[in-house]
C-alpha cells in the first residue's frame, strides 16, 4: 500500500496538526508500506500567468515560472494517482485552508487527469477507489461549524478528484482547552476504522 502524507502547516516545530497526522500514519502504517511525503513548505508555486482557463499553456509557450508550476503540477497528481491512501494534516487559517493548501488543489486539478467532463457537461473525479484521513486542528474554530471554511472545502475538493471515502480526525478549538482537544484528538485516531 502507498500512504501519501501531506503536511501543510505554516509551522515546522511544535505544529499539532503535524504531530498528530504522523501518530495517525504510525497507526495506520503496515510493514511493507510506502510513504510518499510532501511538506507543502518545501516546495509550492502559485498558479499564475494563465493564457486560458485550466491548466493548459502549449509548451512553446510556456515562461520559467510556467515550466516550474508545470512540473510541480505533473509531481503533485503522479502523487496522487500511485497513492492508496492520503493523508492531509491542516490547520485552519482564518476559517480556511492554508494558502499552500489552496495552491496544491489548485496544481493537482488536472482535466484529464484527476478529473474530467462527461459528455453530459457533468464533472467525474477520477481518483476512485483510495481513502483519505484528514488531520483538522484549530485554536478557536469549532470544526464544521458556520465559521469553518476548511473541512467542508478540502472534503468536496477530494470528491470532485473522487475520493468519496474521507475520515476526519479533529483538535479544534485547542485555544480553549488544549490538553482536551489533544486527548480527544488522540482517541479519534485510537479509533479509526482501517
Amino acid at each position: 500500500m502507498k500512504i501519501y502524507q501531506i503536511d501543510s502547516s505554516a509551522r515546522k516545530e511544535g505544529s499539532t496538526s503535524r504531530s498528530l497526522a504522523k501518530k495517525l500514519l504510525d497507526r495506520i502504517k503496515r510493514p511493507g508500506d510506502e510513504v510518499i511525503y510532501r511538506d507543502l513548505n518545501e516546495e509550492m508555486v502559485f498558479v499564475t500567468g494563465l493564457t486560458e482557463s485550466g491548466m493548459n499553456i502549449e509548451e512553446k509557450d510556456q515562461n520559467e515560472n510556467h515550466k516550474k508550476m508545470f512540473e510541480l503540477s505533473n509531481k503533485l497528481v503522479k502523487e496522487l494517482k500511485e497513492s492508496d491512501v492520503i493523508i492531509i494534516s491542516a490547520p485552519i487559517y482564518n476559517y480556511g485552508p492554508p494558502a499552500t493548501l489552496k495552491a496544491w488543489s489548485d496544481l493537482a486539478a488536472r482535466v484529464n487527469e484527476t478529473f474530467r467532463f462527461k459528455s453530459n457537461g457533468r464533472r467525474e473525479g477520477l481518483l476512485k477507489n483510495k481513502k483519505a484521513y484528514l488531520v483538522i486542528t484549530s485554536g478557536g474554530t469549532k470544526l464544521n461549524s458556520k465559521e469553518d471554511f476548511l473541512t467542508p472545502w478540502l472534503k468536496f475538493i477530494l470528491n470532485f478528484f473522487g475520493i468519496e471515502n474521507v475520515q476526519v480526525v479533529s483538535a479544534d478549538q485547542m485555544a480553549l482547552d488544549y490538553d482536551k482537544s489533544i486527548k480527544e484528538a488522540e482517541k479519534q485516531i485510537k479509533d479509526i476504522n482501517i
